[in-house]
This record gives structure tokens, sequence and C-alpha cells, in this order.
């Protein structure tokens, strides 16, 4: 069982150049600072999806913990994978060119896959960490060459694992999500919250400084 100590003395800092994390943080009224992390993001021979978020994420959040000690820092890795016959995982990474994200198209679409979003919590002053993960099943709807092409041509899918966004042009394709969409978007808010709060790093009158807005 983890031992969650107060750390509301120290400030957030986020470990990504996401927008759309750094857009779920502010959602929940969190204040924090952003310090994309730099790490080798190559995966092991056979790495199960859910253990290469796990170490991606941790590694992002220690990468930035060293540097800012006295700070939480939040680290978040997203993986997607499709299984074969067999139950053994590929892993899309992110597309290196629009052809590379038409064939991760052709592979995702018409089945389901897995989306595995991890998040670590590194606090080096207070010899701090916690990491967790969260898995969602996701169906993707059959695609025409031509709809994969002319979604390709928007540039979305460029800088996303899978080759896609569901928060973006990209939810037309997807038919239906068993698990968090906001993990499948790149961080699964729920837990995030839970862990924060126990940590007292969010609190509910945090939510004041939220304004909806339809």
């Amino acid at each position: 069982m983890t031992n969650y100590p107060d750390l509301s003395e120290y400030s957030l800092v986020l470990a990504s150049s996401s927008p759309r994390r750094s857009e779920l943080l502010s959602s929940v009224g969190l204040l924090f600072d952003v310090l994309p992390a730099e790490v080798d993001e190559r995966l092991m021979p056979g790495e199960h999806p859910q253990v290469a978020a796990e170490r991606l994420a941790e590694a992002k959040a220690h990468a930035i913990g060293r540097r800012v000690k006295q700070a939480v820092v939040l680290g978040a890795d997203t993986v997607v994978a499709v299984a074969d016959a067999a139950g053994s995982f590929q892993i899309l990474g992110k597309p290196v060119d629009e052809e590379d994200a038409r064939a991760m198209l052709r592979k995702l679409q018409g089945r389901e896959h897995l989306v595995v979003t991890a998040f670590s919590v590194v606090c080096a002053a207070a010899s701090f960490v916690l990491t967790r993960s969260h898995s969602a099943r996701v169906w993707m709807r059959m695609l025409s060459e031509k709809d994969i092409s002319a979604y390709t041509a928007t540039g979305e899918p460029m800088d996303k694992a899978g080759a896609y966004a569901v928060q973006g042009i990209g939810r037309m394709l997807v038919l239906s999500i068993d698990g968090s969409y906001t993990g499948v978007m790149g961080l699964p808010l729920a837990e995030v919250v839970v862990e924060l709060e126990r940590l007292n790093l969010w609190r509910p009158e945090m939510l004041a400084k939220v304004r909806f807005a339809l």
C-alpha cells in the first residue's frame, strides 16, 4: 500500500509538451509549470505496452525531477498497440511520415486496439515515486483509402501515437471506447486527480477557479 505524504508545499511541474495534457490538468483548476522531458523512447524487445508506458512515464518524471528537486513532477506516456492472433502486441509509435501514418491507420481500422497511458509522480525532495497506468480498449470504424488519405492530409496524425487523435478530427474514426476517454487522449484524469488529492496537491475548492464554457 502506498504511503502518501503531504506534498502541498511543493509546486507541480508537468514533464510534457502535450497541449492536451496541459488542458486536462488546467480543467480541474491545477496550476503548474511545463518542462518537457527528453528521454530515449525506444522500446525494449518484446516489451508489453503497459510495461513500456509505465517505464517511459517514470523516466520522464525522473528526468525533470533531477533538475527541479523542490517540486512534484508529473510525467506521462501513451502507448497504442494491436494484438495478433497469438496475443502478442505490436506497439505503434508516432509515424515518421505520411505513408507510415497511413499504414498505421490501415492496421487499426475496423478492429479493436489497446491504448495504455501511464503517469508517474516524482518528488526528489520527499523521495517519493508513484506510477500508475490505465488501459482502454478502442474500436475504430472501417476506413476506405480515401478516408485514410483525407485524414492523413490534415496533418493531425503526424505527432500522435497510433496516428490519430481522439480529441481532434480523429474522433470521427472511433466507434467506441471501453475505458477512460481522457486516458486515450493522453492522461487518465480521474485517476490522476485521485492520486494528487491523496498527496494534497489537488483539492475540491480548486474547482472554484474553473469556468465552464459550452
